[in-house]
């Protein structure tokens, strides 16, 4: 079945205009032009919006959401990487909620509310450091590298792209778990993805750069264990699967 524009906002409650806007940066093209000069668009179409919509939810840039959607990726693990963000963002939503519903219940009391209990739900800069300080400790003890310091600004990044690797490596392991070889097109279609997203975000890292990285995690106690407790045998796959992508690019 085909929807024109219109159907296609009324289905889907998005205006007309970003329709077209979409269409216009290249990001939702229609299935084709009728002969009268309608947009049409089919069942692709509509989960490709879906995915768009759900990125835009997360607040994800339309050209960050292009280069994720780029190069037609599986619509199950684009699914279950947002699954995985927005359940991490609804976790936080929660706990904020509960902090908002104290401090009501509080007021109509006319009691002060716990001072720590107030912020509940804010964690940013304190968060980071914390789990940041085990790491920081090793590596200074072991290669005598200085601390990774946390700048406020940084914090909302941080939070970004930590949802990002936490995806990629439960995409990951999962495909380890279910018998998928390190150099099967899915495996390498993730990690060209997580490449893209650090590339633009700041990090310059090519194949060769990312291979040399996971061996570096293999052949470090702290780094494998912290894999291997994720799932047995994903620093060895990772390494092996960063190595053959690199090889074939």
């Amino acid at each position: 079945m085909l929807y024109t524009v219109k159907e296609v906002s009324s289905l889907t409650n998005v205006t007309i205009k970003t329709l077209h806007h979409y269409h216009k940066v290249g990001l939702l093209l229609p299935c084709k032009i009728s002969e009268a000069g309608y947009r049409l668009y089919g069942t692709r179409e509509l989960e490709r919006l879906q995915q768009i919509l759900f990125y835009r939810e997360l607040d994800f840039t339309l050209e960050q959401i292009k280069h994720l959607l780029e190069g037609e990726p599986e619509r199950l693990t684009i699914l279950s990487q947002q699954e995985e963000l927005l359940l991490i963002r609804k976790e936080r939503l929660e706990t904020i909620l509960l902090t908002l519903g104290k401090s009501m219940a509080s007021m109509e009391r006319g009691e002060p509310m716990n001072h720590k209990d107030m912020f509940k739900g804010f964690e940013g800069e304190d968060e980071w450091r914390d789990a940041l300080r085990e790491q920081n400790q090793y590596l200074k003890q072991t290669y005598e590298m200085d601390e990774f310091e946390v700048a406020q600004a940084d914090v909302p990044e941080l939070n970004e792209q930590a949802a990002e690797a936490a995806a990629f490596m439960k995409e990951m392991a999962h495909s380890l778990d279910e018998g998928i070889k390190h150099s099967h097109e899915k495996v390498r279609h993730l990690i060209r993805s997580h490449l893209e997203f650090l590339n633009e975000h700041g990090h310059t890292i090519s194949a060769v750069d990312f291979a040399a990285q996971t061996r570096f995690f293999l052949n470090d106690d702290f780094h494998r264990q912290m894999l291997e407790s994720q799932q047995t045998g994903l620093a060895y796959f990772l390494t092996a699967a960063a190595e053959a992508f690199a090889a074939e690019e």
